[in-house]
């Protein structure tokens, strides 16, 4: 009787089961999920590792680039995350007086003191310039068309030969400063966004593509080997077209410059006003990278280099996105899923002293920085500080949200990361979203084994970014979110998001040459693992 009345139940429990399974089927999968798990062999050597991930940063504009702050920011950017270029707009607005007019023997009157005190700190510091022309000093300019708070004229040329002189004066002047074999090492891109019409462009494709030809050529004029490309456009646009401008005026070209962000609408929202939204698409940043790749692929010069010079999780610099810890593992699942498809990926930007739209009053506004006002460094930091701590030598690893290398020292990096995109579609803008606490949900747990390591003692460090793990962001909306920020603050901030290794021991792999570590996973963590030989 009593095993009849307990099979009854159970038969009764199951089927319970199952109507729970059949209407709640996220129930029924969260119970059946195992842990993630990453296995690596790392005696399997995929190739070089392509670090196109910092080969660029972008920055404002270049007056900027006179400040100490700014300066401080970015020799410290480049020392923590590798970044080699340096792109920015306005090199030749007139605050950076550039050009003068003519003297009364109609000859230019040039001035290139700025633009040297700029580019001298790059050299200082050893990082190159990702070399922007723009935009048009208004001495120069056919019309009074300037965009942002800082007045650059977005109005073509009223002359092009002078236009062409200005170029070529400049590329000759840094010739004599810097020396040709640098210069080579440069890259000249024409202008920036000329498909916003009225927005950094008045004129139509048409004239975008004799200014492009004009400046190519005057660069070109004092070394065929420098190299110049374009159209630096939003949104990918122009890029067939570009090319066979290029091919049919027999225009100098080395490279297909464009940009992409990973928002459902428009471009240009400086306050934020319109109210952005995460894309949804899987794909989103990548699969305009790849499209952009197809479209070279297909084109009459097939071998042309691919630059993202700007790309995001957003196109405005008033987008709590930017501050908060989801920014670390998208930045890194979308670098990932780009490949070997593109040369380079600029972030942008590096810093948060960022005047588009005017000084901004507050700690944390959703600024493009990776760094903010104050010197703190938000989550997505931390995602390119990882990234260039991976070593030269990537090892197979069939994980899509993972890199793992090794160095010739024999120390082991396992770069990894969860990107679950939480915004919840089209209800919901990034600016009521993104700008709260968000607690993320559990993942379970991430088991890592590495295989094939030589026997012997290492020192494992174990680092971490996601949610209120070197997440400033929400540390900023525990003190209430205050419009200014004390230096207790700061240093409080600062502290509680130092980048302290989650854990920090030596251990010791045996003869069988395997190591295991197993780590929690929430939604949106990132995990930097390192093995160091002793």
């Amino acid at each position: 009787m009593y095993l009849s009345n307990y099979i009854t139940i159970m038969r009764k429990s199951l089927l319970v089961l199952t109507i729970l399974s059949l209407s709640f089927p996220a129930l029924a999968q969260q119970q059946q999920t195992a842990s993630r798990k990453i296995t690596i062999d790392v005696s399997k050597v995929l190739g070089p590792l392509n670090r196109n991930f910092n080969a660029c940063v972008g920055a404002g504009r270049a007056n900027e680039g006179l400040r100490a702050d700014w300066q401080r920011q970015l020799q410290y950017a480049k020392e923590q995350c590798g970044f080699r270029y340096i792109r920015m707009h306005g090199l030749l607005t007139d605050d950076m007086g550039v050009y003068f007019g003519e003297d009364r023997n109609g000859q230019p009157i040039y001035n290139w003191q700025y633009i040297d005190e700029l580019y001298d700190f790059f050299e200082r510091i050893g990082i190159k310039p990702f070399v922007e022309f723009g935009f048009m000093p208004q001495g120069l300019a056919s019309g009074s068309k300037t965009i942002f708070w800082w007045r650059g004229n977005v109005t073509p040329p009223r002359d092009y030969a002078k236009w062409g002189h200005l170029i070529r004066s400049l590329v000759q002047h840094w010739t004599e400063r810097y020396g040709e074999e640098k210069l080579k090492e440069w890259y000249f891109e024409v202008w920036n966004e000329p498909n916003l019409k009225d927005g950094f462009w008045t004129g139509d494709q048409a004239e975008y593509f004799k200014l492009y030809k004009v400046t190519a050529e005057a660069v070109k004029s004092v070394s065929p080997a420098y190299r110049v490309g374009g159209p630096a456009t939003a949104g990918s646009a122009w890029v067939p077209e570009f090319i066979d401008f290029c091919v049919r005026e027999k225009a100098p070209v080395d490279f297909v410059s464009t940009h992409t962000y990973g928002v459902e609408q428009g471009f240009l929202d400086e306050m934020g006003g319109m109210g952005t939204k995460l894309s949804k698409k899987e794909d989103a940043v990548s699969g305009e990278i790849r499209q952009v790749r197809r479209q070279i692929a297909a084109s009459a010069l097939p071998g042309l280099e691919l630059h993202y010079t700007e790309w995001s999780a957003s196109y405005t610099p008033a987008d709590p996105i930017h501050d908060s810890y989801h920014e670390a593992a998208y930045i890194l699942e979308k670098i990932r899923q780009s490949g070997d498809a593109v040369q380079s990926m600029s972030y942008w930007t590096f810093t948060d002293i960022f005047e588009e739209p005017g000084i901004r009053t507050t700690p944390f506004h959703g600024g493009f920085g990776l760094i903010n006002y104050q010197d703190i460094n938000k989550a997505a930091f931390y995602g390119y500080k990882y990234l260039n701590r991976l070593g030269d030598q990537a090892l197979q690893n069939s994980d899509a949200s993972s890199w793992a290398c090794r160095d010739n020292k024999g120390n082991v990096q396992l770069l990894c990361w969860d990107f679950t995109n939480t915004h919840p579609g089209d209800t919901v803008n990034n600016q009521s979203y993104y700008n709260r606490d968000l607690p993320p949900n559990n993942k379970g747990s991430l088991a890592i084994e590495l295989n094939k390591l030589p026997p012997g003692k290492y020192q494992l460090n174990v680092y971490k970014t996601g949610y209120r793990a070197n997440d400033a962001y929400t540390s900023y909306l525990d003190l209430g979110a205050p419009g200014q920020l004390t230096r207790p603050q700061v240093a409080e901030i600062k502290a509680k998001n130092a980048d302290q290794p989650k854990i920090s021991k030596t251990i010791t792999v045996g003869k069988e040459g395997v190591f295991r570590q197993e780590l929690p996973l929430r939604e949106n963590d990132v995990y930097c693992v390192l093995l160091e030989r002793r």
